[in-house]
């Protein structure tokens, strides 16, 4: 049996540093990710939550008994837009449920005869940029839609 011979320990100095010089920047990336898709989520959930408030307000509102079908006007369109985007009836610039967010995303109609609808259409911007650089062809966009759709009958 041969007998094997361990290194001293000075022979290895250094080397756990230069493996985590390596593995450093996959870790960050790694983090960087998770934080981009946990802040996607929550811009995601936001979207959700101001549509169905929306949807709630126009199925409130846009009722009418005495013809037996939903009617939307300009005023409970622009309400509707505003609560959508700002979360209240008036407009409130610089408050919006996300950033970036306008009552031009928002599209407001009738589904039928009883039912309205309220769709926000998002584009979310991740805050590392709008694409990873690719090395043959391309970049690789990194901003892709958001769309958030209720359809509610009219109370």
């Amino acid at each position: 049996m041969e007998r094997c011979d361990f290194k001293h320990p000075q022979a290895q100095q250094g080397v756990a540093m230069v493996e985590f010089a390596i593995a450093l920047p996959l870790l960050l990336l790694l983090l960087l990710g998770v934080a981009e898709f946990g802040r996607m989520l929550h811009q995601y959930n936001s979207l959700l939550q101001a549509n169905r408030d929306a949807v709630r307000y126009l199925a409130g509102q846009a009722w009418n008994a005495n013809l037996g079908k939903v009617e939307i006007n300009s005023v409970l369109l622009a309400r509707t837009r505003n609560i959508a985007v700002y979360g209240v009836p008036a407009p409130q610039p610089g408050k919006e449920v996300v950033p970036g967010l306008t009552t031009a995303n928002v599209t407001v109609g009738t589904v039928g005869a009883e039912h309205v609808q309220v769709s926000i259409s998002y584009v979310f911007r991740p805050v590392i940029g709008s694409g990873l650089p690719a090395l043959i062809g391309n970049a690789i966009p990194l901003n892709f839609p958001l769309v958030a759709t209720t359809v509610m009958r009219g109370l």
